[in-house]
């Protein structure tokens, strides 16, 4: 009886170690799929579980830290930077490609009242050469290029192959209205004016505003031309406006309270 009650009580004791699992971990058995599971490192004996956790996982690094672009300038400010150098070395002014020219400045006027603050030379629009470098403001510069698009290209696009230049009769000049002395200052003064005396078609056609604004071919295209403009500028004057403007159309872009003034 001695004998067996000490089998009995080896027994429990050899199931009580196997309960209490081994000192090593077993090898992590292979996960369906092929991929082993992964086992948690074990602490050193008499250091925390939390401690060899720390120094192995990293976080994931985010924001400033997972790039090594320079932050100092985002993508959109780089790429506005080089899309303004780009059209500088083209020859745009005022921000559009399709104003081609240089960057003038300040413009001092000779007398008061006269000087043009940010000018610009314009010498083609919306592909359309000027006869001459044309200095004026960029509201002007715009308005030219809106009434190009929209009048001037489309009136004579049956016309002699189209449109290829302009002539300029007068662009800024620090005088009074009309070259009359003593009058008050002339919108070609102040950067805001431009006068447009012929066109020139792609065949090598001229067509001036004094021969063609009664001719049979001519007519109908120069008058629309002259009437598109009330809207873009805010006053445009042409040959039925008075003797001053018999052979060009002026257009200059002053802003009256009683709307636009077009003669």
């Amino acid at each position: 009886m001695k004998a067996a009650g000490a089998a009995c009580v080896l027994l429990v004791l050899a199931t009580l170690a196997q309960a209490s699992g081994p000192n090593t971990s077993l090898r992590p058995v292979p996960r369906e799929g092929g991929e082993p599971v992964q086992s948690a490192p074990v602490a050193p004996a008499g250091q925390p579980d939390d401690t060899i956790m720390t120094q192995n996982v990293q976080p994931e690094r985010k924001g400033l830290f997972k790039s090594l672009r320079p932050l100092f300038r985002s993508r959109k400010v780089e790429k506005t930077a080089r899309t303004q150098r780009e059209m500088l070395r083209k020859g745009a002014v005022c921000g559009d490609l399709a104003i081609q020219g240089e960057v003038l400045g300040r413009v001092k006027g000779t007398q008061s009242g006269c000087g043009v603050d940010n000018a610009v030379k314009v010498r083609s629009v919306s592909g359309v050469k000027l006869s001459t470098g044309a200095v004026m403001d960029c509201t002007t510069a715009n308005a030219l290029k809106a009434w190009m698009e929209r009048a001037a290209k489309p009136a004579l696009s049956r016309s002699g192959g189209g449109l290829k230049g302009v002539r300029v009769a007068a662009h800024y000049a620090c005088r009074g209205r009309n070259n009359q002395k003593g009058a008050k200052i002339s919108e070609h003064g102040k950067g805001r004016a431009i006068d447009i005396s012929g066109f020139v078609l792609n065949n090598g056609t001229e067509v001036s505003v004094l021969q063609g604004w009664n001719a049979r071919t001519y007519s109908k295209p120069l008058r629309q031309m002259h009437k598109a403009a009330c809207g873009p500028f805010g006053t445009v004057l042409g040959p039925n406006a008075n003797r001053f403007h018999r052979d060009h159309f002026h257009f200059d872009t002053a802003r009256y309270r009683s709307g636009t003034y077009c003669r």
